[in-house]
Order: C-alpha cells, then structure tokens, then sequence
C-alpha cells in the first residue's frame, strides 16, 4: 500500500523556503532539473515513486534546517487567567504583561482564551461593569494545543488562525507560543 504523499504544488514552495535550487533539487533526487520545472508548473505528473523521491529529499533538508520543536520555541512562563476571573483582571495582566492574549484556565486545564480583540468586541455588545463580567462569559475557544516535539514548521499555519498555541508535554500544559514567537520561526 502507498503512502498519501503531499500535494504536488507545495514542491515548489518548499524547495524556495529551503533555498535551493530546481537544479540542486534535481541533483539529489536523480532527475533532470527540466522535470522538477514540469513538475512545478503543473505540466507533467511524476510517478509515484519519483515524486516520492523528491518529497524524501525535501524532507531530509527540512530536518537537517529545522531541528527547533514546539517545546524549544515556547515560553514556559504562561501567563494564565481562571474562568472565575473578571474582565477587570484580564485587562490588569495584559497591560501588566503588554501581551494581548491570555489563556483561560478552570484548575489546571485550559478552556478558553480571553484577547484584547474579544474584549472589545465584547464591550461594544454589552453595557456592563467590567468587575463584575466573568471570563468565562466572555472568552473564545480553546486556542490549539501540540505536542512539546512538534516540529517547528507546522506552527506557522496554527498560529496565523489563533492568538496563541499552547504546548503539552505528558497532557500537561507546558507552555504557549503566540505570533511573536513564531517570529523566530520564520526567522
């Protein structure tokens, strides 16, 4: 049985992450560089084994350039907020804290995350006193949860669609990545 392999399209995308050439690309993978140029134009369909080829090749010099994990990236000083704490509170640790997400605790498991976005919008819906508004009317999802060995890589996608990730080691929350972390993921 084969193995799904990814989309043919995301050759060319991550061969220019990496920063090699269709040339380079070619050499490692035993083909002509014209066929990876067909191959990434969408004007030929390598066999499977061919293209097998090429993504193993990839693959191995992602690995040899990205050795940074989920857990090498994250801060382990996570600043938390409890679903009993009020939208007061929240402003106070972000400003405190010039950050602009929090996650939402109820004990030692996450069930939400309060923003700077979320209380506004909240705000501008609701005339209430911000001591007495709970967290837990005002919070948004849960924000992703990945595994302390995830590769670095597969971050960036998460952290374009979420405040923040937080990362678990044995089911335990160990840390939280947010966009100004993974800025050291692109850099």
């Amino acid at each position: 049985m084969q193995e799904m392999l990814p989309r043919l399209e995301s050759i060319r995308q991550v061969r220019k992450r990496l920063g090699i050439t269709q040339k380079s690309l070619a050499r490692m993978c035993d083909i002509s560089a014209s066929m990876i140029n067909q191959i990434e134009s969408g004007r030929s369909k390598p066999s499977y084994d061919t293209a097998k080829k090429i993504f193993d090749n990839l693959a191995s010099l992602e690995g040899k350039t990205t050795s940074q994990t989920a857990g090498s990236l994250c801060s382990e000083d996570i600043v938390k907020l409890y679903e009993q704490d009020t939208l007061q509170d929240a402003i106070k640790k972000m400003r405190q804290y010039s950050i602009s997400q929090i996650p939402v605790f109820h004990g030692k498991d996450p069930v939400g995350a309060i923003t700077e976005d979320g209380i506004v919008k909240f705000l501008a819906s609701e005339e209430s006193d911000l001591k007495s508004i709970k967290l837990a009317s005002a919070m948004e999802p849960i924000p992703p949860i990945v595994d302390h060995d995830t590769p670095a890589a597969l971050l960036v996608p998460l952290i374009r669609y979420s405040k923040c990730i937080l990362v678990s080691k044995k089911s335990k929350i160990v840390g939280i990545i947010t966009a100004s972390d993974a800025l050291k993921i692109m850099g």
